[in-house]
């Protein structure tokens, strides 16, 4: 499709799904709101790791950031959902800070580097007496909101967050930063070669991803109203991502947001199995990383890839020439011979 299809599509679905709260059922809602959650943390990863070759294993440090700054905020005097918007921007802040010190480590270094701070920064967080340890708290100004504009409003912070984080996205792959970054997750020494500005595009992609991490987790707390530091800054936020990612491919804004909604089917239709959902999804994870590595939409991709080119090579192959019509030889003798 042509950039100008994209975005009619996209902001038709995006319409479509502004308007589901007058006749959707509060369960779909809260539904649709975790998985627009999922959708973002996957799509940030992906960018990440997918673009610019980060594999980090701490992002769950700026989920549990902007839901912690949106309480300070509002503890402060601030609105609720304006404190929710500035805590994402805080988060994004003190990754733009990170990325001075993480950005300098590569591969094995970086993805370790990324977890340890992102305990560091929970123990921190926990040690603040508004969020009482391991106790937590709440964001006590949303149980002033009524519950079913309160549900509608989280709704509709997911689905704006998702839906601008995932247009930043589109623009920055086909933007010459996008193009900088694919060829720093190819090779940064060959690309540093070239020109590209290592470090500065690298900052740009890890501070994007930080701040829609940060996004997902205001919006969390939007839904769920209690912070618990054990669950928003816990590294299963992190191995989701990357099972999205994995499972959906790697190198496309789609895989993300298939792999989204491939976990989303799978946590409704086996959460209740507890330690069995977890191990399905888990050699689930294993398949994939070794006879999948492209993931669903890669997979895709190549096969539509190969029926193009068959097809080419077909209408370029010339048709066999249809033989000549011949004159038959009459051998028959006449009788006067």
């Amino acid at each position: 499709m042509t950039p100008r299809q994209t975005l009619l599509g996209g902001g038709a679905v995006v319409l479509v799904l502004a308007l589901l709260p007058l006749v959707a059922g509060a369960n779909l809602i809260d539904k649709l709101t975790g998985l627009f959650i999922l959708m973002l943390l996957a799509a940030m990863w992906g960018v990440m790791a997918g673009q610019a070759g980060l594999v980090s294993v701490g992002q769950q440090a700026f989920f549990g950031l902007g839901g912690y700054f949106a309480l300070r905020l509002v503890d402060g005097g601030l609105s609720a959902y304006p404190a929710l918007l500035a805590g994402a921007v805080g988060a994004a802040a003190v990754a733009w800070v990170m990325s001075f010190f993480l950005l300098r480590l590569k591969d094995g270094e970086f993805a370790i580097a990324t977890w340890v701070a992102a305990e560091v920064i929970r123990i921190l967080v926990m040690l603040d007496p508004l969020v009482q340890g391991e106790t937590g708290t709440s964001l006590i100004a949303l149980n002033a909101v009524e519950p079913t504009l309160r549900r509608n409003l989280g709704y509709g912070f997911a689905l704006v967050s998702l839906a601008g984080m995932l247009l930043a996205v589109w623009w920055l792959m086909r933007s010459p930063v996008g193009t900088a970054s694919r060829a720093l997750g190819d090779d940064d020494e060959a690309a540093a070669s070239l020109g590209v500005r290592v470090m500065s595009t690298r900052r740009a992609i890890y501070v994007l991803a930080a701040f829609g991490c940060a996004l997902a987790g205001v919006a969390w707390l939007a839904s769920a109203i209690t912070f618990l530091p054990r669950t928003n800054f816990g590294v299963q936020w992190s191995v989701l991502m990357l099972f999205m990612v994995l499972v959906g491919g790697l190198r496309s804004l789609a895989g993300p947001i298939v792999g989204a909604l491939l976990l989303f089917t799978l946590q409704e239709s086996l959460g209740d199995f507890g330690v069995w959902y977890l191990a399905g999804v888990g050699a689930l994870a294993a398949i994939f990383a070794l006879f999948l590595p492209q993931g669903l939409v890669g997979l895709w991709q190549e096969r539509r890839a190969r029926a193009a080119a068959q097809a080419a090579a077909a209408a370029a192959t010339p048709a066999p020439l249809a033989p000549a019509a011949t004159t038959p030889v009459n051998t028959t003798r006449s009788p006067s011979a």
